[in-house]
């Protein structure tokens, strides 16, 4: 599978990409949210210019009366405020929606990351509510708050 965004393509974490994605996950910026995976395989990596500088997941809600998808990805620091994340996002969202047929898409950004929170509105994702002690810090063990917000297949932007 490889999908075309405006910028970005996104295809399988191959092998030599996952010392780059150890690397980008360790960054101060993106360690602030993310803790190393134990594993990239489930992973696509997304790739801007030819360069791996980031990867997205998804999972689905297979449950035919909860069926949905949700969303996860990080981005090497050196390309935040790029619009590659909201074109990441949004590549993968049409594709869930459409060859997949999700009609629902989620994702759960830390209540206090205004960026990502910022970047997933403008593909069309609305804020549903603060899910309380939600998820817990990597680096401290205290438990943080996170934004649940979701997306419907007629909303995407």
């Amino acid at each position: 599978m490889e999908l075309h965004g405006e910028k970005v393509v996104l295809r399988p974490v191959a092998d030599g990409d996952t010392e780059i994605l150890e690397r980008v996950v360790r960054e101060p910026e993106v360690a602030a949210w993310w803790s190393p995976p134990d594993d990239y395989a489930d992973m696509l990596a997304v790739v801007f210019e030819g360069e791996v500088v980031g990867a997205v997941q998804f999972d689905e809600e297979t449950d035919p009366e909860f069926r949905h998808a949700g969303i996860d990805i990080f981005l090497t620091a050196k390309h935040h405020g790029q619009g590659l994340g909201a074109d990441t996002v949004r590549t993968l969202a049409r594709w869930l929606v459409r060859e997949r047929g999700h009609h629902r898409l989620t994702i759960d950004p830390a209540a206090d990351n205004t960026a990502a929170i910022r970047c997933y509105g403008k593909v069309g994702f609305k804020p549903v509510g603060i899910m309380r002690a939600y998820g817990r810090d990597h680096r401290t063990g205290a438990w943080k708050d996170g934004l649940l917000m979701d997306l419907l297949a007629d909303e995407l932007v």
